[in-house]
């Protein structure tokens, strides 16, 4: 699902789920898998 598209749905900001994202990454918590245009993120199973 594109940021904007997920964004809308749950009410917030683009700039709310990429900094989200990021503070997921920062904990390790998140990967991507596949490019840029068409990967996705994936949670890390611990």
């Amino acid at each position: 699902m594109p940021l904007t598209a997920l964004a809308e749905k749950i009410g917030v900001s683009t700039t709310t789920i990429e900094k989200n994202i990021k503070k997921l990454k920062e904990k390790d918590l998140l990967e991507r898998k596949g490019p840029a245009k068409g990967g996705q993120w994936v949670i890390k199973n611990s």
